[in-house]
């Protein structure tokens, strides 16, 4: 499904944020990308959605070789993707039913749709008696999950997320990762830890330069 090969990112000034990252991660997998602040960790993810275009190399999403993926085609791409940010990026100013169906709309799903799609996110994640509040109204760990509603309600082939995690207590913590693994029924477990823009191991198993 995700395909990395000989990749690397250089923003402007010459600074490296990937240097020859190769991986591979099947249809099915759950992967969890580790590394110290400013390993490179974000950066992998956002090349992943196409947030940003890698400087050398080739990765496949998909099926999809990215660098043959036109700007207009992006949003069509992204909407097989699912993306959980640390900062949840909800609009305060909508309830939480709309920010959860705020992909379907993109999509142009019908009304029925979006309103039994955005019902059964909402279930899952604990929350269909918040639908009609504002995420001012809702907790931190509230917030999370509205996100988390928000990523899978379109069912993605693929789920990111960056630090999800990071804003929240360790209880809570506990509680979002748990609902990660209840939607992820076939979980094949990889560590994959990045150090300085390299990938310093890969199977979790042993620690080598690649």
């Amino acid at each position: 499904m995700i395909q990395f090969t000989n990749v690397h990112m250089q923003y402007s000034g010459g600074i490296d944020a990937l240097k020859n990252i190769n991986m591979h991660i099947e249809q099915g997998a759950m992967a969890f990308i580790t590394g110290r602040s400013g390993a490179g960790k974000s950066t992998l993810l956002r090349l992943i959605a196409l947030i940003e275009r890698h400087t050398r190399g080739q990765i496949i999403v998909n099926g999809q070789n990215l660098e043959r993926v036109r700007r207009a085609r992006i949003p069509l791409f992204r909407r097989n993707i699912g993306f959980m940010f640390q900062d949840h990026r909800l609009l305060n100013d909508r309830t939480v039913f709309d920010n959860v169906a705020l992909p379907l709309v993109i999509a142009g799903h019908s009304h029925q749709e979006i309103k039994k799609r955005v019902h059964a996110a909402l279930d899952k994640v604990g929350l269909l008696s918040r639908e009609n509040a504002k995420p001012i109204m809702l907790s931190g760990g509230e917030q999370q999950r509205v996100g988390i509603a928000r990523a899978v309600v379109h069912i993605p082939m693929l789920l990111l997320a960056d630090e999800p995690t990071g804003n929240l207590d360790p209880i809570l913590s506990w509680e979002i990762m748990c609902l990660y693994l209840d939607m992820i029924k076939r979980m094949k477990k990889r560590i994959i830890t990045l150090r300085e823009g390299r990938t310093l191991s890969y199977t979790g198993d042993t620690t080598e330069d690649k």
